[in-house]
């Protein structure tokens, strides 16, 4: 037997619990990242850092929007996702055209060539093929989560509605 479905109370709180708790999330860990991108002087990963942690505080207006009786603030948190993955497919887009191999330590070089050499690869060919397999999840795993949370939010927007109505 199916348990009864919410009440549109009930159904507005948890959207507001995980608009925070995604919100905050992605406004710290994409803010701690711009930071040290910064630090480290790769302007485009503290660009990145900073577009997402904007997505961030975009689900957080969202939030605040609904926490004061806006309707409008469902539309922040569906376009914060969307926004959120435009961002990362571009990154991952960019990583993928233009992979950049960073120096590494010798004993990383040997492992590094052991692998490639069981493949039948050169060690280029093997850190490409790393490459495409670590950027193409990214973007796969960014689709996944951000399409489903926009999904989240577009399937209560009627309950949502009927909550902030009713108040």
């Amino acid at each position: 037997m199916q348990p009864p479905p919410l009440l549109p109370e009930e159904t507005f709180a948890r959207v507001c619990r995980v608009a925070r708790f995604d919100g905050l999330s992605v406004l710290a860990v994409a803010g701690g990242f711009a930071l040290l991108s910064a630090v480290a002087g790769q302007a485009v990963g503290a660009l990145i850092g900073l577009l997402l942690a904007g997505a961030g505080a975009m689900e957080l207006h969202g939030r605040t929007l609904l926490c004061h009786g806006s309707r409008r603030g469902m539309g922040w948190l569906v376009g914060s996702q969307f926004f959120m993955l435009a961002v990362m497919l571009g990154y991952c887009g960019l990583r993928l055209a233009r992979a950049q191999f960073p120096a590494l330590p010798a004993e990383a070089e040997a492992l590094i060539q052991m692998d490639a050499d069981q493949l039948g690869m050169t060690k280029q060919e093997f850190l490409q093929l790393f490459n495409r397999l670590l950027y193409g999840g990214l973007a796969i795993a960014t689709t996944v989560y951000q399409g489903g949370m926009a999904i989240y939010y577009l399937r209560r927007r009627a309950a949502v509605a009927r909550a902030l109505g009713a108040e």
